[in-house]
């Protein structure tokens, strides 16, 4: 699409041709300004403000191969159409390698007029492709310049990606705690700095599809020595970056050093497991002192001791298995069914004939309701046990799945079941009862069901907390 209203200059010492032209192109809404000479045309695109130049071979003083260079040396200097005299190759060869943009050759026919407008069009085209590419090219410079002062001003160390992995720019924050010049990053590959720290296939995988398929890295960590840091911990972050106006896209990748807080995390974690090591230690000294007095115990109160000796039981397998896991803000409920299952299994005594097993999902719970959690399956399951199997033989099973937004647990036993006058008492309805305790304390619900000689089944709905990183607190899911 042409330029409308474009501002011609038309230089040529015939003055009755120059009226003609005039008339021609400004009847199709350009303005067209007169030059007779070589040297005041020259003068007058100095002065700005023309789009194109029409110019003529033959003028006195100087012809038009010498107004052509003089008008090729100002500094912006507008497209120009030569106009030759017909049967004059060489003239118009000569003035296109001199930079002419087109020629036209005056004719007797009449065809000079519509070949010039013809010409003039093309030419303005490309005078609005020029422009449109200069406004590009300033406008992604401008963008460029403002990205490299956000790069430098993040303390962060990151670099700016090409599609080829390598570094287009690196941040001050980059260079000088990594000890690396500009010079030696740009257009290498991450993968070749350093000691090949970065030269890891997981980490390569997911940076072949951050620009492809738009995906994001999020937290990559990696530890390893680097030259003049030492031993160092980095989460890295991707993301794909476009340049308004135009296809380019490129990665953004930031190198956040963790190595503070990793430590601090590892030194909580510590510090928790030693902890949780001492109360258990200090747990199973009770439960023996209580084992101990259940000896010399009137026969109708050993029941109570052993009761309380399970609970306190359940509580140190607990802290057992926080001693030993590397998580700290939860734990991991199907380890922690079999260590209860475990304990129970080995309090049976006289009772060889029951076996407990645990079917559960691999799902985690946040350490402050474990200790309810582990005391209501204790309890569920010892009543399971002590009521549903007179004859000594039978099976429980412990299991723990997830249930859209809820953790469902099931103690389910394959011994007489209830009674229907029983299955009205659920222990909800009675507010001293340790279950119905335990059910509250978790946020949860309980139903059983089963019938006389089906066996029973006990199901429990609690909320499914989600532990967001970084050590907020819960959320519910």
């Amino acid at each position: 699409m042409s330029i409308t209203h474009a501002r011609i200059l038309y230089i040529d010492d015939d003055p009755g041709l120059c009226r003609l032209v005039q008339k021609e192109l400004e009847r199709g809404g350009h303005v067209v300004e007169i030059a007779t000479d070589g040297v005041s045309g020259v003068a007058r695109i100095a002065q700005g403000g023309i789009d194109v130049v029409a110019l003529d071979h033959y003028m006195p003083n100087q012809n038009g191969l010498e107004t052509l260079a003089s008008i090729r040396n100002l500094a912006e200097p507008p497209p120009v159409i030569y106009v030759t005299a017909m049967h004059e190759g060489r003239v118009a060869v000569a003035a296109l390698k001199a930079g002419a943009a087109d020629y036209v050759a005056k004719d007797v026919q009449g065809e000079f007029l519509v070949l010039l407008q013809r010409a003039v069009d093309v030419a303005l085209d490309a005078v609005m492709l020029r422009r449109a590419k200069d406004a590009a090219e300033a406008e992604s410079k401008r963008y460029w310049q403002l990205t490299q002062c956000i790069v430098d001003t993040i303390r962060d160390p990151l670099v700016v990606l090409e599609d080829d992995m390598t570094i287009v720019t690196a941040s001050k924050a980059f260079s000088t705690i990594f000890g690396i010049t500009e010079a030696e990053t740009q257009g290498r590959r991450i993968s070749e700095l350093g000691q090949h720290q970065w030269d890891v296939p997981a980490l390569r995988h997911l940076m072949e599809k951050v620009l492809p398929e738009n995906k994001p890295i999020e937290s990559f960590e990696i530890e390893d020595d680097f030259p003049g840091l030492g031993r160092r911990v980095f989460n890295l972050n991707a993301r794909k970056i476009s340049q308004p106006g135009n296809h380019t896209h490129r990665m953004l990748l930031v190198f956040e050093d963790i190595t503070d807080r990793k430590q601090r995390e590892r030194d909580a974690q510590m510090l928790t497991n030693e902890i949780s090591h001492r109360i258990k230690n200090n747990l199973q000294i009770v439960v023996g002192l209580i084992s101990y007095e259940a000896r010399s115990t009137p026969a109708p109160c050993v029941k109570g001791y052993q009761a309380m000796q399970a609970r306190i039981g359940a509580i140190a397998q607990l802290y057992d298995l926080i001693s030993q896991s590397s998580r700290g803000r939860t734990v991991a409920v199907d380890a922690y069914l079999r260590e209860i299952a475990k304990a129970i299994s080995a309090s049976l005594g006289n009772k060889p004939g029951i076996e407990i097993a645990v079917k559960a999902a691999p799902l985690e719970i946040d350490s402050d309701r474990a200790v309810p959690l582990g005391l209501l399956i204790n309890e569920l399951a010892t009543n399971a046990i002590k009521h549903a199997f007179p004859n000594g033989k039978g099976h429980v099973v412990l299991s723990a799945e997830q249930a859209g937004s809820e953790i469902e647990l099931t103690v389910a036993d394959d011994g007489v079941g209830m009674k229907d006058k029983v299955v009205a008492k659920i222990p909800e309805k009675r507010g001293s009862d340790y279950v119905s305790i335990f059910v509250r304390q978790l946020g949860g619900t309980l139903t059983r069901s089963g019938t006389e000689g089906t066996g029973t089944i006990i199901r429990i709905r609690l909320p499914l907390l989600l532990l967001p990183s970084g050590g907020a607190e819960p959320l519910a899911a």
